[in-house]
C-alpha cells in the first residue's frame, strides 16, 4: 500500500471518527441541557443593594453609573462586598476561576450568600475548569447554587481521553467563552478583564496581572444580565451534574475547607480590605469616583459565535466604528496583540489620516503566552514605520509597592481603548484573531470624559519609561528604548527574555497558526 493511500485512509478514518464524535456530542448536549432560568427582577427595596442603588438611580433617571477598578485589591473587594450584601441573586460568568487563595475566598462568599437564600448561578468555561470538578460538583449540590460549564468535554477523567475528544471535536473545542461578569441582585455588575485567581488580585508570589474592571449601576446592569441569560440558556451551557456525579459529602468538605480560610495569614489583607469597606458604600467613599452617563452600553458576542453561526467578528463590528472615527488620538491596550493583515492596513490608514496611535502590549519577557508574541512580532516594524507608537510592558512591577506577597513580576492583562478622549471600551477582548473570530467576548462602550481621563492616566503610567520599553526602528531593525530618551539605553534584542524564549517566539512566528492565537 502506497504512503499516499495510507495517509488517505487515515484521514478518512479520522474524518469519520470526528463526525461520529460531533454527532454524539450534539445528542448528549441536547439531552443534558438544563431548564431555562432568567435574571430575577430588581426591586425598589428589600436587599442592602436595593437600598443603596435605587435612590442613586432615582436621582439620575436613564443614566448608568460607572466606577473604574484599577487596583487589584479593590477589584477583589468589590466582588466580595457585592456577594456579601446580595439578598436575591448572584450571576457569575468567567473564563477562569482558580482554586487558589482568592478563588477560594470568593467561593466562601458565594456559599455564605447561598446559605442566606441567595440564588447563585455560576457559569464557567470548561477549558480551565476540569481540575476543579469536585469543588464545582460540591457547590452544585447546594440547593441555592447551580453550576454550568460552557462547551464542556464529556471526558472528565484522564488527560488522554480528554485530549482525544478535543482533537475529534477540534473545530468546536477551540472556541471558548472568554466573558467575565459578576452580577449581584440586578443592581451591581463588575465586568472587564479580570478572571478569578491570585494573579488577578495581587496575591501571586511570582507575577501579577495589570488589569481593569468597571463596576456598573443602572441600565447597563440589565444589559449585562441579558448577556448572562443568553449564555446560561444556550445549548452550549451544560449542568455539571450531567457531566459528573456527586459522591456525597463534597459540600461538607468544601465548607470545612473554606471555614479555615480566615485563619490563613495570606487571607488577612483581603479580609481587611473587605472589613475596611464594611458595606458596599465603602467602595463609593468618594462621590466623584462614580461617573454618571447616558452614553454607555454593553457590547457582546452571542453564544452562537462558538458554533460559527451568523456573522463573523460580532463584537468587533460593534466597536469598529468607534475606532475608525478617531480624529486626533487612539490609545489601545491589549496584552495579546496580533492585528492581522487587515488590522495592520486599518491602523496604518488611521495613522496616515493624522491620528496619533499609541499601543501598549506585553514584552516577550512579560507575556504569559509566548506563542502570541511570536505572531505579533512580525507586525512591529510595519506599524512603527507607519507612524504607530508601540510600547511593551516591562516584566517587573515599577510601582513603589509591589504585590502583597512580595512578587515584583508584572504582566499586562488589560483590554481597553480610548478614542479622542471622548469614547472608550473596557472588556475581555484582545486584539487578536482568537478574540475576534473564535472566543466570545464582552465589554462596555461608553462616553464620559472624566472616566476616560482616569483610564488615560493608567495608560500614561503604564507607558512611562519606568514601566515600558518604547520601540523604534533603528538601522532597519527593531530597537527598545529603556528609560527616558536621552538618558536611558537602547537595546537590540528582546529585553529581559532568555535565549530559549526568544527562539521559541521566533519559531512560532514562522508557523501558519496565527488564526488560532
Amino acid at each position: 500500500m502506497s504512503i499516499i493511500l495510507i495517509v488517505l485512509v487515515i484521514l478518512v478514518a479520522f474524518a469519520l471518527a470526528s463526525t461520529i464524535a460531533v454527532y454524539s456530542y450534539g445528542r448528549f448536549a441536547d439531552r443534558a441541557r438544563g431548564e431555562p432560568s432568567f435574571a430575577l427582577p430588581a426591586l425598589e427595596n428589600g436587599t442592602p443593594l436595593d437600598d443603596l442603588v435605587a435612590p442613586l438611580l432615582q436621582a439620575r433617571p436613564e443614566q448608568s453609573g460607572l466606577l473604574l477598578l484599577s487596583s487589584n485589591l479593590d477589584a477583589f473587594a468589590a466582588r466580595a462586598l457585592a456577594a456579601r450584601h446580595a439578598g436575591r441573586s448572584l450571576d457569575l460568568q468567567y473564563y477562569i476561576w482558580k482554586g487558589d487563595l482568592t478563588g477560594r475566598l470568593l467561593i466562601n462568599e458565594i456559599v455564605r450568600a447561598a446559605d442566606r437564600g441567595v440564588r447563585v448561578r455560576l457559569l464557567l468555561d470548561d477549558i480551565n475548569a476540569r481540575w476543579t470538578d469536585h469543588t464545582l460538583v460540591a457547590l452544585d449540590a447546594h440547593p441555592n447554587i447551580a453550576v454550568r460549564l460552557f462547551n464542556p468535554s464529556r471526558s472528565r477523567e484522564g488527560a488522554l481521553r480528554r485530549g482525544i475528544e478535543m482533537m475529534l471535536r477540534a473545530f468546536s473545542a477551540t472556541r471558548r467563552m472568554h466573558n467575565k461578569a459578576w452580577i449581584a441582585d440586578g443592581r451591581l455588575a463588575v465586568i472587564g478583564g479580570r478572571n478569578i485567581g491570585d494573579a488577578y488580585f495581587d496575591a501571586s508570589r511570582s507575577s501579577n496581572f495589570r488589569d481593569l474592571d468597571v463596576l456598573l449601576m443602572g441600565g447597563v446592569v440589565a444589559q449585562t444580565e441579558a448577556v448572562f441569560d443568553r449564555f446560561w440558556n444556550s445549548s452550549a451551557a451544560i449542568p455539571i451534574a450531567a457531566l459528573r456525579r456527586s459522591h456525597g459529602g463534597g459540600l461538607a468538605r468544601v465548607r470545612d475547607e473554606i471555614a479555615r480560610l480566615p485563619a490563613e495569614q495570606g487571607a488577612q489583607p483581603y479580609l481587611r480590605r473587605v472589613t475596611e469597606n464594611s458595606t458596599v458604600r465603602g467602595i463609593f467613599s468618594r462621590a466623584e469616583a462614580i461617573h454618571w452617563t447616558h452614553e454607555a452600553r454593553i457590547v457582546s458576542d452571542p453564544p452562537e459565535k462558538t458554533q460559527a453561526m451568523g456573522q463573523e467578528g460580532w463584537l468587533m463590528h460593534a466597536i469598529q466604528p468607534a475606532l475608525l472615527a478617531a480624529k486626533s488620538d487612539l490609545e489601545l491596550i491589549s496584552p495579546y496583540f496580533i492585528p492581522g493583515e487587515a488590522g495592520l492596513v486599518q491602523f496604518l490608514d488611521i495613522a496616515r489620516a493624522g491620528v496619533k496611535i499609541s499601543i501598549l502590549t506585553n514584552s516577550l519577557a512579560a507575556t504569559d503566552v509566548t506563542a502570541v508574541h511570536g505572531a505579533y512580532a512580525r507586525y512591529r516594524k510595519p506599524l512603527l514605520e507607519g507612524g504607530v507608537h508601540l510600547f511593551e510592558l516591562k516584566p517587573y512591577d515599577h510601582r513603589s509597592k509591589a504585590s502583597l506577597f512580595g512578587s515584583s513580576g508584572a504582566s499586562l492583562h488589560t483590554k481597553a481603548f480610548m478614542v479622542d478622549g471622548h469614547i472608550a471600551f473596557v472588556g475581555s477582548m484582545n486584539f487578536d484573531p482568537r478574540s475576534i473570530s473564535l472566543n466570545t467576548e464582552m465589554g462596555i462602550l461608553f462616553g464620559h470624559e472624566g472616566l476616560i481621563a482616569e483610564i488615560r492616566t493608567v495608560f500614561a503610567e503604564e507607558t512611562s519609561p519606568a514601566a515600558s520599553y518604547r520601540l523604534h526602528v533603528e538601522d532597519g531593525a527593531i530597537a527598545w528604548q529603556d528609560g527616558a530618551k536621552g538618558s536611558g539605553r537602547t537595546l537590540r534584542v528582546e529585553p529581559d527574555a532568555g535565549f530559549r524564549r526568544r527562539i521559541a517566539a521566533t519559531i512560532i512566528g514562522l508557523l501558519p497558526i496565527e488564526s488560532q492565537l
